[in-house]
């Protein structure tokens, strides 16, 4: 996160925040930025969120263990364009320690600090080798637990 992330409106305190770059290949028909793509971006914070609090591809695989998306939420709020620069920030604001944690993310436009979208997601931890829920290895309870902010 650079200073000048501090200075935006966020929902809550201490966001991870990624840099976005509105690309060509991510506006629709409309001229706008494509709903699929704003998933595509909270992916992107996820994963990089994660990577932060040490927690790669890499670990998922020696641990047998993911975090599977099992709900998003996503409410769009205004558009994006072609070349805008915006700020996806996203949050840990549950991990119940077993199975599940929850993020938030806020999407904002840094030139009028208008914020284009909000979104929750639910994941459930699961072995990659079969699929199916399994409990959430002490690594992932550290690394996500230790990174859980407060919901207001």
């Amino acid at each position: 996160m650079t200073a000048e992330h501090g200075a935006f409106d966020w929902d809550l305190p201490r966001p991870f925040v990624i840099d976005i770059l509105v690309a060509p290949e991510a506006i629709d028909h409309y001229g706008h930025v494509n709903n699929a793509q704003y998933l595509r971006w909270v992916e992107q914070a996820s994963w990089e969120h994660s990577g932060q609090l040490g927690l790669t591809l890499e670990h998922y695989r020696a641990l047998d263990r993911a975090m599977a998306v099992h709900r998003h939420e996503l409410d769009y709020l205004a558009p994006g364009f072609e070349g805008e620069r915006l700020a996806m920030a996203t949050w840990i604001v549950a991990c119940d320690s077993r199975l599940t944690l929850t993020r938030r993310f806020q999407l904002i436009r840094p030139q009028d600090g208008v914020t284009l979208l909000r979104a929750r997601t639910r994941y459930a931890c699961i072995a990659l080798s079969s699929g199916r829920p399994r409990r959430l290895p002490p690594e992932f309870v550290s690394a996500y637990g230790g990174a859980l902010v407060a919901e207001s």
